[in-house]
């Protein structure tokens, strides 16, 4: 009967992953319970191609840290491709956890290359002209594509790409080097920046344009991240633009603080035909990501303006 065998509940298969990762043991018994935890795909709406370089010109694997290089193909004149190193662990580390405590972030960024990201650097790339001669800010941006993506493929004055977790905050400075020939004229800088913090009045008025991806999972983080935002803004026209899975009452829950904080909100679903069109394959069964889930994994637009 089922009941003898009651199915584990989400929360401990995360800590059995966990458990798991810690042991670095080299099987892998975790897979099955894996694909119930997460819904992330392996190359998610693949807006963007890229493949592995097994030995990249452009720098060296930095084997203490099992880095890879990835190498994104952009449709753009004159900008053909665009390099990531990323880390590749499949255990995690003891230090990443203390990092994680002692700035009271999370980790996912050092995970992998989200969904969202993917959709919001194909978007960025697609109306790269909302960004020329515009401050830009990407606020917990992993490993930086969307950031890169704007200062490679359109005139942007500047391009600021930032992360809670230093971790990080070391790959994208290392990106950023590793795309200065693509690049061209645009400033382009990282920095980590938590949400809501001192420090950051600094910036207060700066940027045009705001860009995120995936950023409202956490509902602690919210009302740090809408007053974020609102500092970041400058007066006169300038917008945020957040690509956000509903995850629940999560991305609800974050637009009511955003309105609790004097900002205007507005959400579109279908803002690309092909981001479109690949989500209504996943949502048909594409056996591409065989677990998708339109609340989890589709990212809608939302526009944040003062």
């Amino acid at each position: 009967m089922e009941a003898d065998n009651p199915m584990p509940k989400a929360s401990s298969l995360r800590w059995r992953l966990l458990r798991e990762a810690l042991l670095r043991r080299g099987d892998h018994s975790c897979e099955t319970s894996l694909s119930r935890v997460s819904r992330r795909a392996t190359n998610g709406f693949s807006m963007i191609p890229f493949h592995l370089v097994d030995q990249p010109s452009v720098a060296d694997v930095d084997e203490k840290f099992n880095d890879a290089c990835f190498c994104y193909t952009l449709p753009v004149e004159g900008v053909p491709k665009l390099y990531l190193m990323q880390r590749v662990d499949v255990g995690a580390r003891l230090e990443d956890f203390e990092v994680c405590n002692r700035y009271d972030i999370d980790n996912t960024g050092l995970v992998c290359q989200w969904p969202s990201e993917d959709v919001l650097a194909y978007f960025c790339m697609m109306h790269a002209d909302m960004f020329r001669s515009k401050r830009v800010i990407e606020l917990g941006s992993g490993y930086g594509l969307a950031g890169l993506v704007v200062g490679a493929a359109s005139d942007a004055l500047e391009v600021v790409i930032t992360d809670g977790n230093p971790q990080v905050v070391d790959y994208i400075q290392r990106n950023i080097h590793l795309n200065s020939k693509a690049i061209g004229g645009t400033k382009m800088s990282c920095m980590t920046l938590h949400w809501n913090q001192e420090y950051a009045s600094s910036l207060t008025g700066t940027f045009d344009v705001i860009i995120a991806s995936d950023c409202t999972f956490f509902k602690e983080f919210h009302k740090g991240l809408a007053q974020t935002v609102k500092l970041l803004l400058k007066e006169g026209p300038s917008e945020a633009l957040f690509f956000c899975p509903n995850r629940g009452d999560t991305l609800d829950k974050f637009l009511k603080v955003v309105e609790e904080c004097g900002m205007h909100f507005n959400v579109t679903e279908n803002y690309d035909p092909e981001v479109w069109k690949r989500h209504g394959g996943f949502m048909n069964g594409d056996p591409a990501w065989p677990n998708y889930a339109k609340d989890h994994c589709y990212p809608l637009l939302v526009r944040l303006t003062l």
